[in-house]
Parts: C-alpha cells; sequence; structure tokens
C-alpha cells in the first residue's frame, strides 16, 4: 500500500463554481468575436475542446486556431482588445474581473468537506491553476489561509513554467510541499489537467465532471473520476500501488 502525502487542487471548476463564470465571460468574447469576424460561431463544446484549463492565451491562440485565424502574440501589457492574442486575452480578464465583482464567489461545499477531510489526515494541500485570478478568488471565496502553495498562472510566468497540459506547474507545487509526485493526489475537472497529472507520474488523479464527461476525463488520465468531491474522504490517500491505475 501506498499513502500519498499532499492534495494537489485545481481551483476553477475543482475548489470553486468560477469554472461557470469564466465560460460565460469566454462566451461573451468570443460569440460577438465569431459573429464579427464571420467564422463558426463560438459554442459552448469550445470552451471544452480548446480553453478549459489551459492559460488563458493558450486559450485564445487554440480558439483562434479552430477558426483557422493567426494573430501576433502580443505583450501581457497589451491594452484589452483585438488586436493580438494577448489583447483578446485581456480583454477576457476584464469580463470574468467585472463578473467576480458583481455576483461573488461561494466554494463547491462538497469540495470543502473533502478539503478538511484530507488536511485533518494530515495531507499537505496546494492550489494549482493556470488562471491570474487565483489569488482574488481564493479571497472573496474564503479559502485564501486554507494554501500556503498557491502555483498559478503568474507563479507560471515568473518561473516560466510551462502550463496544463504539462506537468510542471503540479511538479512545482508538489515540489513546494515537500513531497515526491508519486505521493501527490492531483485533482482536476479539466482534459488538460488531469493529461498533466498523468504526464507528472503522480500518484492518483482524481477528476472531477462538471460536464467535460466522466469518461473522456479518464481517456485523458484520471483514476477516478466523481461529480463532487463530497463523494470522497481522506481514504483517497491510500492507494494500492499500481493498482490504482485500472
Amino acid at each position: 500500500m501506498a499513502v500519498l502525502r499532499a492534495v494537489l487542487f485545481d481551483l476553477d471548476g475543482v475548489l470553486t463554481p468560477t469554472a461557470e463564470v469564466h465560460m460565460r465571460a469566454w462566451e461573451q468574447l468570443f460569440g460577438p468575436w465569431s459573429l464579427e469576424h464571420g467564422v463558426a460561431p463560438y459554442t459552448h463544446a469550445d470552451y471544452f475542446a480548446h480553453i478549459d484549463g489551459r492559460p488563458r492565451y493558450d486559450g485564445v491562440a487554440a480558439f483562434l486556431a479552430s477558426r483557422g485565424v493567426e494573430l501576433p502574440w502580443g505583450t501581457p501589457v497589451d491594452a484589452p482588445g483585438e488586436g493580438t492574442v494577448c489583447a483578446l486575452g485581456n480583454r477576457k480578464d476584464e469580463i470574468v474581473g467585472h463578473m467576480f465583482l458583481e455576483e461573488g464567489i461561494e466554494p463547491y461545499p462538497g469540495s470543502v468537506r473533502f478539503l478538511d477531510a484530507v488536511t485533518a489526515a494530515g495531507a499537505g494541500v496546494a492550489v494549482v491553476s493556470s488562471s491570474r485570478n487565483t489569488p482574488t478568488v481564493l479571497a472573496a471565496a474564503g479559502l485564501a489561509e486554507r494554501f500556503a502553495v498557491v502555483v498559478d498562472g503568474n507563479v507560471a510566468a515568473r518561473e516560466h513554467l510551462h502550463g496544463k497540459p504539462a506537468p510542471d506547474t503540479y511538479a512545482r507545487a508538489a515540489e513546494l510541499l515537500g513531497v515526491d509526485v508519486a505521493e501527490a493526489v492531483v485533482v482536476e475537472d479539466a482534459v488538460s489537467g488531469v493529461a498533466a497529472g498523468r504526464a507528472g507520474g503522480f500518484g492518483l488523479v482524481v477528476g472531477v465532471d462538471r460536464g467535460v464527461g466522466a469518461q473522456v476525463l479518464r481517456e485523458h488520465g484520471a483514476d477516478i473520476v466523481v461529480d463532487d468531491l463530497g463523494e470522497l474522504d481522506a481514504g483517497v490517500l491510500t492507494v494500492a500501488g499500481e493498482g490504482a491505475r485500472t
């Protein structure tokens, strides 16, 4: 038997229902953009296929590529607009920021129960998110003090870490917690995130199905798939070695 010593949580769609807010923000960005540029309309499926779990600018570039559109990358300081990949990404960030302020954020109750259970069992915990809004979201959800280790889009940029589906950000979180990747659980709702967990050789990859589909999450690397983290308890920290990957 192997005992897992850390749990690494994605944020949007895992700890907080902000994935739904992000989905609406992307729709506000690319819905009108698609009409104005005469390309196939942006749909709900585009979020899961091209954007979900990726760093923001990578999501913009992937969606544009799906429509045969190529823009200069630009720089992160580009003003929100449409002239570059970064400008579009910054416009999306502007939209979602207004939504957070207007609507507030509540964490998933089941996720909080699971967080309580694994921390009570002595596991280290971290948040690993592509979002640069992570500190704001954690504070708004009342979770900031629960996580001493946060590896988000800001950390990834500063430390030149590749974003999901590369495992780099999750590996960095494990390192900061002082555990080997084989001793850590990755908890993700995005295809790119579970793929990162599998690629990084983590001890267990838990998929949370918020709409992408349980089978899709399994195909990309999830060992366990649940609809809500409240279905799990600290028993997830004990796995039967290689038998976890079935």
